[in-house]
Formats: structure tokens, C-alpha cells, sequence
């Protein structure tokens, strides 16, 4: 096959740790034989704050990666060693960008280019990573409902125990459980008088998703990680010990795990929601229920992440498998172009 795509990667190298799957994932996409060249510009390198923070469309300086992307070469070749980069000048463009993510910054870059050579697409990050997109699967979600005021939280945790979730709120932040009428924040009780400004902030903000407390979450929360709508593979994370947060950046504990016929119906229903949306990739998590089976608990659509921690596991080569499913998305992409330009 001819080399040919040329793929902008936008993302934050100062977010990064050792563990990052962009690295691999980047190295592996340079050698597919589809893709002629691949550069990944940093919001990390101050040469780029006038795109990433002043939504100027000016070129961006960025790592032209010509061999494996290394971790430990990252402070250097992201702030001293890049190529100008213009987002006209290549075919797609993948985000990257942990959050936070300024506000207006999903316009600028949708305005300042064709959206749909973009994954994942920034209109559909931003419908997707907010938690009331979840209210639209009530048959496969735990009980839910929008909590925006102190009564509607006072009267849902009447008929259970509770979880909030800040409805644009990531990595388990702000995320406590209500019960008989109190707040817990992980292990610490606080009255709800007490806890009363945290949620009239949260209620200007949004408010919440509240979403049935699950007896089972001690059996772990299944990460699963899908691509161009396959299933690509599964970490269940435990909490520690005394915790009821699963999530990794909590001191979540991972383990291989495998998709249940149950969680591949529900990765089939999610990926008819979101490809259409220009949803690539994305990673859905689950809960065992009250009845013993698995429940879809949130929905990831910004940047991905464990996807070499979830190829050491398993011991496959799902980088590798990946970026295959990537190609065949801007290959399907390229062609929906061409056929409406035949037509």
C-alpha cells in the first residue's frame, strides 16, 4: 500500500508518565503502511500557547517523529527539536489533549478545520464526556437521574444509596456517595449541611449525574477499550482497601480481564452511538449490579489511555491492532469523501 496519510497528534506532553500509551501507539502508527508521516504537537511547549490557549490558527512547533517515540526523549524533542506544523497541511489530526481542555478551545479547532478529519471529533467529545450523555442508556446503566438541586439528590438517596458524579468532572473528581442523608468522600463522613456550598457550587456548574450506589463495586470496575467499534481488550481495577473508587488516578489496582457477552452487546450498542459522532476510539467502564451482572458506569471520549499497559497484560500485541483499526477508520473516512465528491 502506498504511504500516504499524514496525521497531526495534538496533545500535552506535560501530562505524561512512562506509562503513556501515546508513545507506542505514535511509534507503531509511523510504521503502518498507510501513513507517510506522523507529528505531534504539544500544549506543554509555550511556542504553542497561541493555538492552544489564544485560538490562533498559526503553525504549531511539533516532534516529526522519524523513528520510535521514546518516553525519555520526550522534554527534548517536544520543546527543542520540532518542525513548524500547520493544521491545513495534513490529513487528520488526532486528539490527544488530557484534560482540562479551555474553554472554547473545541470551536477553534473545529472552526479552523474540517471537523470530520479530526478524531476524535471535538463536537462529539463534547457531547459524550459530559455524564448526562449516560441518561440516554437507562437499559444497560444502573438507576441514574440529573441531580441539579439539593432536592433532587435528598430525594433520590431516599430510595438508595447514591453516587454523584460533577457532570463534566474526570478521573473520579468530586465523585462522593450520599446515603441516609450524609455525604461520603471516599472514606470521610461529612454531614450534608456541611457538605452544602461543595454541591450549590457544583449545581452552577452543571450539577450532577446521581447514579445508584452498587453493593458489587468491590469486584472491580472493568475498563474496556474500543476501536473503529471492535473491542479491543479489558482491565478490571480494584479500589484499595477501605475505598469504593476503582479509578486509577484513586490507587485503583489493575488486572487483566476479559469482555462478558453482556459488555460486548453493550460496546456493539455504544460504538452504533458514537461512530457517527466520529468517535474512533473510546473506553467504556462497568460495575457488577445488584443483581450480579455487568452495568455501563461511564463513557471515555477524549484521550484514551491504557491501551500498552492493557497490551502487557494480556500479552497480545493490541498496540499493533490498534492502529490497524485507526487506519481502516481514516481509510473509510477518506473514502466517504471521495464518493461524495463522485457524486
Amino acid at each position: 500500500m502506498k504511504r500516504s496519510t499524514s496525521i497531526l497528534v495534538l496533545t500535552d506532553h506535560n501530562r505524561h508518565n512512562s506509562d503513556n500509551s501515546l508513545y507506542a501507539l505514535c511509534s507503531e502508527l509511523r510504521r503502518h503502511p498507510e501513513v507517510s508521516a506522523v507529528h505531534i504537537a504539544s500544549r506543554g511547549n509555550p511556542a504553542n500557547d497561541a493555538f492552544f490557549y489564544g485560538f490562533q490558527n498559526i503553525p504549531l512547533r511539533a516532534w516529526a517523529l522519524d523513528g520510535d517515540m521514546d518516553y525519555k526523549d520526550a522534554a527534548y524533542r517536544f520543546m527543542q527539536e520540532t518542525v513548524p506544523a500547520h493544521l491545513r497541511d495534513y490529513d487528520w489530526v488526532w486528539l490527544r489533549l488530557p484534560r482540562p481542555i479551555p474553554d472554547g478551545f473545541f470551536d477553534f479547532l473545529a472552526r479552523e478545520t474540517d471537523e470530520e478529519r479530526i478524531f476524535n471529533r471535538p463536537s462529539g467529545i463534547e457531547e459524550t464526556s459530559n455524564k448526562a450523555f449516560l441518561t440516554q442508556f437507562p437499559e444497560i446503566c444502573p438507576p441514574m437521574q440529573l441531580c441539579q438541586t439539593v432536592d433532587d439528590i435528598w430525594n433520590f438517596q431516599e430510595r438508595f444509596p447514591i453516587v454523584l458524579k460533577p457532570l463534566e468532572n474526570y478521573g473520579g473528581r468530586g465523585v462522593v456517595k450520599v446515603a441516609d442523608g450524609a455525604i461520603y468522600e471516599n472514606r470521610r463522613k461529612i454531614t450534608f449541611e456541611d457538605y452544602l456550598p461543595v454541591l450549590e457550587e457544583q449545581f452552577r456548574q452543571g450539577g450532577y449525574l446521581g447514579m445508584k450506589f452498587l453493593r458489587n463495586v468491590r469486584q472491580g470496575d472493568k475498563r474496556i477499550i474500543v476501536v473503529n467499534g471492535e473491542v479491543l481488550g479489558a482491565v478490571l481495577r480494584l479500589p484499595p482497601r477501605g475505598s469504593w473508587l476503582c479509578n486509577a488516578a484513586q490507587g485503583g489496582q489493575a488486572a487483566r480481564a476479559t469482555a462478558d457477552a453482556r459488555e460486548l452487546r453493550m460496546a456493539r450498542q455504544m460504538a452504533e452511538a458514537l461512530l457517527p459522532k466520529g468517535i474512533a476510539m473510546f473506553g467504556m467502564d462497568t460495575l457488577v449490579d445488584d443483581d450480579g451482572r455487568r452495568a455501563l458506569s461511564e463513557v471515555n471520549t477524549l484521550s484514551i489511555g491504557g491501551i500498552k499497559p492493557l497490551e502487557e497484560l494480556a500479552g497480545e500485541p493490541l498496540v499493533r491492532r490498534a492502529t490497524d483499526l485507526l487506519a481502516s477508520y481514516m481509510r473509510a473516512g477518506e473514502n466517504l469523501r471521495r464518493s461524495a465528491l463522485v457524486s
